[in-house]
């Protein structure tokens, strides 16, 4: 369909909590087929509709790209964690709406979601590994919440103090 700009850290919507989709139809299936299409262009492996300006709840994600495997669509409309392990685990993280920007993020490293597909069908699924990692951070996006929420406050005010330095870099070019 359409690759569309991706927001960038300080635009408003990123920090906005988005609305639930309670209607399903064209519209939502050709939003989605934006997301799959913009995160494959940035070459991203998940994305969600507030990275994209659109403040609803739904991501895509796909891992084939971390590990060369055949295609792993997956659309979660209005997703919601049910249970989180109390068991933790450490990987780095970067996003789309923050370039450039990574940094090793503790997350629960088994969840449980419940969803819907594109078309408005329940889908209930456990995670673990990046895939939970993934979910996680999308879920994060609908929320208003980046991943450098998740770490200490001075790492994260050497994060901002790096995207700062990196924008005033790229605007002198």
């Amino acid at each position: 369909m359409t690759i569309r700009r991706i927001v960038l850290l300080g635009e408003k919507v990123l920090r906005t909590q988005t609305a639930e989709i309670e209607k399903f139809g064209e519209e939502i299936e050709a939003l989605v087929q934006d997301l799959f299409d913009t995160m494959y262009s940035s070459g991203g492996i998940g994305i969600a509709a507030p990275q994209i300006g659109i403040s609803l709840r739904v991501c895509v994600l796909d891992l084939s790209r971390a590990d060369d495997s055949e295609s792993q669509r997956l659309t979660l409309v209005n997703p919601v964690i049910l249970e989180s392990s109390k068991t933790k685990e450490k990987a780095t993280e970067g996003c789309l709406s923050i370039p450039g920007m990574e940094e090793i993020v503790k997350r629960p490293a088994h969840i449980v979601v419940k969803a819907e597909d594109d078309l408005g069908r329940a889908i209930e699924l456990e995670a673990d590994g990046l895939l939970s990692r993934v979910i996680q951070h999308e879920i994060d996006h609908l929320d208003g919440i980046l991943f450098f929420d998740r770490v200490t406050p001075l790492k994260r005010k050497l994060l901002l103090k790096k995207w700062k330095k990196a924008r005033e870099e790229e605007s002198l070019q």
